[in-house]
């Protein structure tokens, strides 16, 4: 394939030639006989967009789910109409709640008053809780066992459920949900590769993943992080990520058994990802990596609130940092609410961790978070919230930098991958030239998307991208 007249990052206004899947020549090309031809017209020419944080099984549910926080729903009145609205007539299932809509965690017993006749299950906007009604409750303990995670008030259930989605799935008799419409969503954007952070992975998971890549239903590459028994499997169809280290502020485990975890996934020759969302996570964190001897790759995820001393001692540690932009335009403003003042300046920091020569990459989280990185980006240089406000000005990024984020190699965020000869051909043609999109940062300006040269993703109502030599390329 020729894609002719690229704004390639790197190498100015060429063309680009692709055989076997990988870059083959850059410069000007006449092309060769029955070659497909795709005439970019001076638009940008990206390496594909590499996702550091993502959860797929849980986007792929969230199509089938009902929206029960900000910003579709606000208030009591609003999460009633919504699980009354919800179609169907078996289980309701709930995401994206926040204390916010009513100004508590529900309980069971409110959640009836709303849903008296129906099944239903909440999920906390963290992705660690579920709320369930009595009907929940009922079929729920009819299968099993109650777990440690559901909590108990004078002897009886409330419906709240803390960490227990293993135990959840094995009592509704849940099988991984088909990835095919996440990830045919993921390549309108531009992503062409993942890395799936469930601390759950293990090799079941492994082989869903493995089977979705064979069947086409997944399109990017990808990186499996999770917990430690994930080594014990490989596969050509997905690479193995660092070990995913879950943490809680309000049920942290043992220091030793903490220490113990990073020790053994280092003895795997794998790196660490540790879940930070708190200053007292990040505090526990860099002490159990400090403790065990830090590695290269290994990573705090989010970095939600870090003050400068705990950046300098990440830095000493020569850890990297997956972040998380889009948090500051989606949750901003409640953040500003609930983050005690002089913890402000220390949210979602970007451009202090770069200072300290701290590699960055840049995740999405989703569900929990919007899937689109170019959201990301956006919010990465504007630092505004939804209601306007902008947090941390001098931490915003430029928008080269921003788009840094998604180019880092997802085993080394030192490394940035970039198009060159020999590199394989996982790109991202816009319709426009980077001068013009840099200053938009929209997944509007997606064209084309391609995985080892292959189009996983060609824009609708375009005319067709590919023309047979002699005639005019079509863009």
């Amino acid at each position: 394939m020729l894609i002719c007249d690229a704004d390639v990052l790197g190498h100015g206004r060429c063309d680009l030639r692709i055989q076997d899947g990988v870059v083959a020549a850059l410069g000007r090309f006449a092309p060769f006989p029955e070659e497909p031809v795709i005439a970019a017209s001076g638009g940008a020419l990206l390496p594909g967009l590499h996702d550091h944080h993502i959860h797929l099984a849980a986007l792929a549910a969230r199509a089938a789910s009902v929206a029960c926080g900000p910003p579709d729903v606000l208030d009591g009145e609003a999460l009633h109409e919504a699980l009354f609205m919800a179609p169907g007539d078996g289980w309701i299932r709930g995401v994206g709640y926040h204390e916010s809509v009513l100004d508590a965690l529900p309980d069971a017993a409110t959640l009836d008053r709303m849903v008296p006749d129906r099944p239903v299950r909440i999920q906390h906007r963290s992705g660690r809780m579920w709320l369930l009604n009595s009907r929940a409750l009922d079929q729920l303990l009819a299968a099993g066992t109650p777990p440690p995670g559901l909590e108990r008030n004078a002897g009886r259930f409330t419906g709240r459920l803390f960490e227990e989605d293993a135990w959840l799935q094995r009592s509704l008799g849940s099988t991984p949900p088909d990835l095919g419409t996440t990830s045919a969503a993921l390549a309108r954007y531009g992503v062409t590769g993942v890395t799936d952070m469930s601390p759950r992975n293990d090799p079941a998971i492994a082989k869903h993943f493995a089977e979705q890549r064979s069947t086409a239903a997944l399109l990017q590459r990808c990186v499996l992080a999770g917990n430690l028994s994930l080594a014990n499997t490989s596969g050509e169809a997905w690479r193995l990520g660092p070990a995913k280290l879950h943490l809680h502020e309000a049920a942290f485990p043992a220091f030793g058994e903490a220490v113990a975890f990073i020790k053994a996934a280092h003895q795997q020759d794998r790196a660490v990802a540790v879940h930070c969302v708190s200053e007292v996570e990040l505090v526990f964190a860099l002490a159990a990596i400090e403790e065990a001897g830090a590695m290269p790759g290994d990573r705090i995820e989010h970095v939600s609130v870090a003050s400068p001393q705990l950046l300098e001692q990440m830095a000493r540690l020569n850890l990297h940092a997956c972040v998380q932009p889009r948090f500051v335009a989606e949750r901003g403003d409640r953040y500003l609410l609930d983050v005690e003042p002089r913890h402000h300046p220390d949210l979602y920091r970007l451009g202090s961790l770069a200072a300290r020569g701290i590699p960055l990459a840049g995740g999405s989280d989703a569900p929990y978070g919007s899937d689109d990185p170019w959201l990301a980006m956006a919010a990465a240089v504007s630092r505004r919230t939804a209601a306007g406000a902008i947090i941390g000005p001098e931490e915003a990024l430029d928008p080269e930098q921003a788009l840094a984020l998604y180019l880092a190699d997802p085993l080394d965020f030192t490394r940035e991958r970039t198009i060159k000869i020999g590199a394989t051909a996982d790109l991202c043609l816009l319709d426009r030239p980077w001068a013009e999109a840099r200053l938009r940062l929209t997944s509007d300006d997606v064209a084309a998307t391609f995985v080892a040269g292959e189009i996983i993703h060609q824009r609708v109502n375009e005319p067709p991208i590919q023309s047979k030599p002699g005639a005019e390329p079509t863009a």
